[in-house]
């Protein structure tokens, strides 16, 4: 066990954040903590690392383990630039390579009367230097900046010139090289496009370490969590496995729970019943039978009523009328701002049932796309057409189509003014709006309030075609799942964009990636998606329009198939060659360590010399190896 949490009990002024939170942390083990906002995942976080006091409880850390801590918000960073940053999060391995330098400097001037034990000291540090990482850490911290997106003349630039979402990445990196035993992790991919989101999840899969992560992203979370603790209710329940392990037990144990519950209750109240008949018989026999049935009953272990979460969003999409077979025709658009052209002669058709997610990194004019088909945005060239009886329900991210003077009940009133005061108001109560709480500013309210309020207009709507620009964004993690639940028994079409790859997964039937301005289209949800491309990675295919991955698979004649093997084995040739080198290199390596040894040796300064001189330049195209060896490898 490397971390033990016990009964940790928070409150901040009379609100209780966090009750009897007590969970275990094993050597190696990947933990999520998961739960609605403001349920202290960020509070419990801080308390295991001491920067915030627990009311109540014990947090014990393995003696002599050491723990990183990633914050949501971080402080400034002190470095010359990305690179020296990184680096110097290992300053245990900075000082000895210092000392080595110095001592390797210093062996010339050695009297031959102490340059044994000079050079055992010598030995006895580069051992240790070695066995740390030493001759690989400057690689390993390159490598993971890589991964965080910083390559090239980047590693360079100074701290003063970045961004505070670069600034986070490198803080990131300095953790992930710091390499401690347990790595604490508050949003982690905050920040981070959708290539390092994915390099981290590989990265943290394999982390020799344990780690605790706070994440939104279930995907994410789905990748790398071997536990989950949930702190839905102010106190921690604890499952083993990933996070979609973790829905279906949790709905599988309130469900068990609430019928275990019932049924005691209804043990009780016919216990009761017994009692009272038993007294009303008013004789010694029968009240004797009253008292021994009471004493059992009071001696009930009597189970605590199910857990009633806070109101949760009920949303039902439903359609006013079916649209046509044919629902929309993108063909051959272009859209530039400015000198900047986003994408041109761009076509794709949308039918009937279809549940398209469009991906690609951010930039690549996802959003444009939606807003052309909203008529939101002009394009240069092109045609879009809806087909017969289509009618379009369109949710934007940013919210654009909310009236900021408008109160919560105007703005859905106006929208829909056919509507009682009550139908409106109970709307707004599956939204988890009741009482005075729709007479709020639409200007007042959170992210999260504002995507509550124009879910509950697209409801109202009931339109065959739901355009989504990122609907899951600021929505609680109940509130998504809700809303993909509502998505999947929806009859009409759907067309979205979003970042959120467990929602695609779950949402999705066909994936349209922008890319370099064309469209790829990919049969399947994300993983679908996913394998589809490291299967055409694999074989160092390049497919620039796919119309259906059975029939790009099926295009790859024999000749390309020659091709690819012969390019394989070429690639196996060149890694078993550079495992050749660094077998024969370790070996002379070993042979110099076996020199260092001889008592011949041990005095001659001018011979030691020779043998640090030779050692170091091994040491150095190890090292070069090592980092071919790693990156050829990854293309095998």
């Amino acid at each position: 066990m490397l971390l033990n949490v016990s009964h940790i009990y928070k409150s901040f002024g009379e609100e209780n954040i966090i009750r009897d939170a007590t969970f275990t942390v094993d050597e190696g083990s990947k933990v999520a903590i998961v739960g609605n906002n403001g349920t202290g995942k960020s509070t419990l976080l801080k308390i295991i690392t001491g920067e915030l006091p627990a009311d109540e409880g014990e947090v014990t850390l393995k003696k002599d383990a050491t723990f990183g801590y990633l914050a949501q918000y971080q402080e400034e960073l002190y470095g010359t630039n990305i690179l020296d940053t990184v680096l110097n999060a290992r300053e245990d391995l900075l000082s000895m390579e210092k000392r080595l330098t110095e001592m390797e400097e210093m062996m010339s001037s050695v009297e031959q009367s102490q340059m044994a034990a000079f050079m055992e000291n010598y030995h006895k540090l580069q051992h240790q230097f070695d066995l740390a990482g030493g001759y690989t850490f400057r690689s390993e911290a390159i490598g993971i900046l890589k991964g965080l997106g910083f390559e090239g003349d980047d590693l360079n630039k100074s701290m003063n010139e970045l961004s505070g979402g670069q600034k986070t990445r490198v803080s990131l990196g300095r953790l992930l090289a710091s390499s401690p035993d347990l790595l604490l992790l508050d949003e982690p991919i905050n920040h981070l496009d959708l290539n390092s989101i994915m390099w981290l999840e590989g990265y943290l899969a394999g982390y020799k370490g344990s780690v605790i992560i706070v994440a939104h992203d279930r995907y994410f979370l789905d990748k790398i969590a071997d536990h989950v603790v949930d702190l839905s209710y102010g106190r921690t329940s604890v499952y083993t496995g990933n996070y979609s392990s973790f829905v279906e037990q949790k709905e599988l144990y309130m469900l068990t729970y609430e019928r275990s519950y019932e049924k005691q209750q209804k043990e009780i109240e016919h216990q009761k019943a017994v009692i009272e008949k038993l007294q009303s018989f008013n004789r010694e026999k029968s009240i004797k039978r009253a008292e021994s049935r009471k004493k059992l009953l009071d001696k009930m272990d009597v189970m605590d009523a199910p857990d009633k979460e806070q109101a949760k969003m009920r949303l039902t999409l439903e359609i006013e009328k079916e649209s046509g077979k044919d629902v929309l025709e993108f063909s051959h658009v272009t859209k530039s701002y400015e000198d900047k052209n986003i994408f041109s002669d761009l076509s794709f058709e949308v039918h009937k049932g279809d549940r398209i997610a469009i991906l690609g990194d951010n930039g690549t004019g996802k959003t444009t796309i939606l807003k052309c088909i909203n008529g939101l945005t002009d394009f240069e060239t092109g045609e879009i057409k809806f087909g017969a009886n289509v009618t379009v329900g369109y949710y934007d991210q940013e919210q654009q189509g909310l009236t900021e003077s408008n109160t919560i009940f105007s703005e859905l009133h106006d929208a829909y003014p056919f509507l009682t005061e009550t139908k409106v108001r109970n709307t707004l109560a599956a939204f988890m709006f009741t009482e005075d709480d729709v007479f709020k500013r639409i200007s007042d309210l959170s992210g999260g309030e504002r995507g509550r309020v124009s879910l509950a207009k697209l409801m109202l709507s009931k339109s065959n075609l739901l355009i989504l620009d990122e609907p899951t964004n600021h929505l609680d993690m109940d509130s998504k799942e809700r809303l993909e639940d509502a998505l999947n028994e929806y009859d009409g079409t759907l067309l979205y964009v979003s970042h959120d790859r467990y929602f695609v997964n779950r949402t999705a039937n066909i994936i349209l990636e922008l890319s370099d301005g064309k469209l790829t289209k990919y049969l399947g949800n994300y993983d679908d998606y996913i394998a589809k491309k490291e299967q055409l990675s694999s074989t160092s295919f390049d497919a620039i329009e796919v119309q259906s991955t059975t029939e790009t698979a099926a295009k790859l004649d024999y000749k390309e198939q020659k091709r690819i093997e012969a390019e394989k084995r070429k690639l196996q040739n060149k890694i078993s060659k550079i495992e050749e080198e660094i077998e024969k290199l370790e070996s002379d390596k070993a042979k110099i360590d076996e020199e260092f040894l001889k008592p011949e040796n041990m005095t001659n300064s001018a011979k030691l010399n020779e043998l640090t001189a030779k050692q170091k330049e091994i040491d150095e195209k190890l090292e070069i190896l090592y980092s071919d060896w790693e990156e050829l490898s990854s293309l095998d």
